[in-house]
């Protein structure tokens, strides 16, 4: 029988030659073979949306019909599901409006099937880890087990969602680390090449899904200094050969993954080329790259003039359209008026008439620096008082006030050309503008905070007293409409591939910071999750309905838990080669507790498969035990000790 052969490792006490370092290969296929069952069982059930599915099968038909979004992570995920939604015969037209919608006809099984294949690997993969640190076959038996019968990786792999995937390069990025490792008395060798490039091209994978996939990053590079610092303190090792060893990590691990990251965006743009629901999140300049956008191509007055209807855009990222509603801020929040908000999305709401505020204008009515304003939306001004704003109350509020143009002296905006002087034109899309109100010498800005259901969710505006310029203060004029005046082709202004990667990144940091808890929305905590105390409803909620509830099985999650208090207290993971496992624990868990944004219960198992893997290893720990706290009695090699039959090598001497 053929069999996978561990690396040798000296510093691995649990190793043994002549039992434990081999896996045969009927036994990594039967890991294999349960995984694959457990995620495909009844993969088409329920054959109806069910939680997050909602999102990600709605962005995988987003790049079957080439259509722009925006998502808070990053596209690999939401790009390999699209693909494989398409090699199966989805054709991309299903709504994913919300929970519960039937499938009906749509063919969305092949991206289900494609999530639960990567959740498969994720045992074997647990397998060969904790096979390399430990060189146990019970231990990486044990690891893989825990996985394979998890109900909570079940679920998460049976389902459109980006988990899956994210788990799935993450695992190979630790797999490929240790590998890498285990070939470093053998340096420079095709294989040892292998396992570093293929350890770079699984960070990329990583966090080409979710930001999350910057923690296995950081265990990465931990991992690398505290080799580096090893071969530097080699002394057989010349200062020539450690450069190389430098230059070859900065190669597979830093250039590498950037070089594959930026590459999966250039994709992304280069597929989503079609106006879509996520164009408002970004500037002006960006969505005139897109097809079908009104800026695509487009040909407009260059020049702002009286008269004119125009659309305001904030320069903040994600600052959103000036824009105003009907309905007006409810009792208690500032003056009872018509609320003025940004909102991330093309909307008729959006469209201002710019109107004279001067009693005489000269025979050509364009607009500059210094000359003062009024803004009409739904019939009313654009307005500003000393009350205070909705949620930055060190602002003051702006509402729509008058009626047909007629209101007050606060109604009066005076428009500053940023980096200009006085009597310079306002250009479409290349001026940066501010807009101060002659009252109250506040500056009209977009504060970037959500507003709550009242305001639909959408930015608060405020009257800033700050006066200093920055992008919260500044807009530019997208939309103009005139037809008074000539037009000019907007093609010029498309930004470059490194201006929209920069912006798409400063989007995406953004609104995952934006992302707090709705009223009365669960807000799952950290301390929760290594418990298992409550789960997450998939699907259904009545007897009626078919009922998917995320939870881990507490047998395994509470004995991970046991597993980790151990290894704490005994103060051995060095030895077992589990410290490496415990700092991926530390890394993939902790940081949550200092994060602002909304979370959830399914965040924790990244770390849960490193928590897993240590319950492996903790089996090595129980075995040699006596080896740090004593032994009294027979020596290994008599039946009756404490250690028979574990004196794997004769160099051993206790």
């Amino acid at each position: 029988m053929r069999r996978i052969k561990g690396s040798p490792n000296e510093e691995d006490t649990c190793s043994s030659p002549s039992r434990d370092d081999h896996v045969p290969v009927y036994t990594l296929v039967l890991v294999l073979v349960l995984s694959v069952c457990t995620r495909f069982y009844k993969i088409t059930e329920p054959p109806h949306v069910c939680w997050d599915e909602t999102h990600f099968g709605k962005m995988g038909s987003y790049y079957i019909n080439r259509t722009f979004f925006f998502d808070v992570h990053p596209p690999l995920g939401k790009m390999l599901i699209g693909l494989a939604g398409y090699l199966t015969g989805y054709d991309g037209t299903f709504p994913f409006i919300k929970p519960g919608d039937k499938y009906e006809h749509h063919n969305y099984w092949g991206m289900r099937a494609f999530c639960a294949a990567l959740g498969s690997c994720l045992p074997p993969f647990a397998c060969l880890i904790v096979l390399e640190l430990s060189h146990s076959t019970p231990a990486a038996l044990i690891a893989a087990s825990l996985l394979i019968f998890d109900t909570g990786c079940i679920t998460l792999s049976q389902y459109i969602l980006l988990d899956p995937i994210l788990m799935c390069f993450i695992m190979g990025s630790v797999l490929c680390m240790v590998r890498f490792n285990t070939h470093r008395l053998r340096p420079f060798s095709f294989s040892w090449w292998f396992w570093l490039l293929l350890t770079g091209v699984c960070l990329s994978g990583s966090l080409g899904v979710k930001f999350v996939g910057l923690f296995v990053i950081l265990l990465v590079g931990i991992n690398t200094v505290f080799d580096l610092w090893r071969l530097l303190g080699d002394l057989s090792l010349s200062l020539l050969d450690f450069g190389k060893h430098l230059l070859a990590r900065v190669f597979g691990l830093i250039m590498l993954p950037l070089f594959l990251y930026t590459t999966i965006f250039a994709v992304h743009f280069i597929v989503l080329n079609r106006s879509g629901p996520g164009d408002g999140f970004f500037s002006s300049a960006f969505q005139s790259r897109l097809i079908g956008n009104n800026l695509h191509n487009a040909s407009i007055p260059e020049y702002l003039a009286y008269g004119s209807v125009i659309t305001v855009k904030n320069l903040r990222i994600a600052g959103g359209y000036l824009h105003s509603h009907w309905h007006l801020y409810p009792e208690g929040v500032g003056a009872h008026q018509q609320q003025v908000t940004a909102y991330l999305h093309k909307d008729y709401n959006n469209l201002w008439l710019i109107h004279t505020a001067q009693e005489s204008i000269t025979p050509v009515p364009f607009l500059s620096s210094a000359h003062l304003i009024f803004f009409i939306r739904t019939t009313r001004n654009l307005h500003s008082h000393f009350h205070e704003a909705p949620l930055t109350k060190k602002h003051l509020q702006v509402t729509g006030y008058g009626i047909n143009g007629s209101g007050d002296v606060n109604d009066l905006w005076q428009v500053e050309v940023c980096g200009g002087k006085k009597g310079d034109p306002v250009k479409v899309l290349r001026s940066k503008v501010r807009f101060l109100h002659r009252s109250t010498g506040c500056v009209l800005g977009s504060s970037g905070k959500t507003l709550p259901k009242w305001g639909w969710e959408q930015v608060e505006v405020t009257c800033s007293p700050y006066v200093k310029e920055t992008p919260n203060t500044q807009w530019n004029i997208e939309d103009h409409i005139n037809p008074k005046l000539p037009n000019i082709s907007l093609s010029v202004l498309k930004p470059t591939f490194l201006e929209i990667l920069w912006e798409s990144h400063i989007v995406m940091i953004r609104g995952n910071s934006g992302l707090k808890p709705k009223d009365n929305e669960m807000n799952s905590k950290p301390w929760h999750w290594p418990i298992n105390y409550q789960g997450l409803r998939f699907s259904g909620v009545n007897e009626t309905e078919y009922r998917v509830y995320l939870l881990g099985n507490p047998v395994i999650w509470w004995l991970n838990l046991l597993s980790l208090a151990l290894f704490v207290l005994m103060l051995t993971v060095a030895s077992l080669g589990g410290g490496m496992l415990l700092l991926g624990w530390l890394l993939h868990y902790l940081p949550f507790y200092i994060m602002g944004r909304i979370l959830y219960y399914h965040h924790y198992f990244p770390a849960m498969l490193f928590s897993s893997m240590l319950t492996g290893l903790s089996k090595c720990f129980y075995l040699f035990h006596p080896l740090s706290y004593g032994m009294r009695g027979p020596l290994a090699q008599d039946p009756a000790s404490s250690m028979a039959g574990l004196k794997w090598m004769e160099s051993w001497e206790f």
